[in-house]
C-alpha cells in the first residue's frame, strides 16, 4: 500500500502509540463503573479516543491522494527545545513561584517558539491566560494550586 501523505500517516501512527500507551498505563489503575468512574476511566477513555483519531488520519494518509505526498520536512528543534524548557519550567515554578508569576513566565518562553514574536501580544496573553487559568482553576474548580510565591503565604 503506498502512502500518499507522509505528514499524516507519521501523525496518525504517533497519536495510535500515544492513545495506546495511556489506555495501556491506565490498567494499572481501578476502572470503577460508569456511575463511580475510577482513576483509570479517563485516561484509558482519551487514550482509546486518540487511537481511533489517529486510525482515522492514518486511512486518510492511505487513501486520499495529495499532489506531492506532503513530505515531512525538517524537525523544527528550536520550538522544540523551547517547549520542552517550558514544560520543565513550569512543573519547577508552579509550587515555588504560585500561578501569577509562572504562568506568564511559561508564556513568554514559549511565544519564543514561533516565528512572529511581538511582546504586546505575549503581555496580553499573559494577563487574559492566567486571569483566566486563576478563574477557572482555582475559583471556579476550587484546586488547591499555589497562586503568589510560598514566601508571601501566611
Amino acid at each position: 500500500m503506498k502512502i500518499k501523505s507522509q505528514r499524516d500517516f507519521f501523525s496518525g501512527l504517533l497519536f495510535v502509540a500515544v492513545g495506546l500507551a495511556f489506555a495501556w498505563a491506565s490498567k494499572e489503575y481501578s476502572f470503577g463503573s460508569s456511575a463511580q468512574p475510577g482513576p483509570a476511566y479517563f485516561p484509558f477513555g482519551l487514550g482509546v479516543l486518540l487511537a481511533l483519531l489517529g486510525g482515522m488520519v492514518l486511512f486518510k494518509a492511505l487513501t486520499i491522494e495529495t499532489e506531492d505526498g506532503e513530505l515531512i520536512g525538517r524537525v523544527a528543534w528550536r520550538p522544540l527545545f523551547i517547549i520542552i524548557a517550558a514544560i520543565c519550567l513550569f512543573g519547577w515554578m508552579l509550587p515555588r513561584l504560585g500561578l501569577v508569576l509562572t504562568l506568564p513566565a511559561v508564556i513568554l518562553l514559549s511565544s519564543l517558539a514561533g516565528d512572529e514574536f511581538k511582546l504586546k501580544d505575549a503581555l496580553l496573553n499573559c494577563a487574559l491566560l492566567t486571569f483566566g487559568s486563576w478563574l477557572i482553576f482555582v475559583w471556579g474548580l476550587r484546586l488547591i494550586i499555589p497562586v503568589w510565591p510560598t514566601i508571601f503565604a501566611a
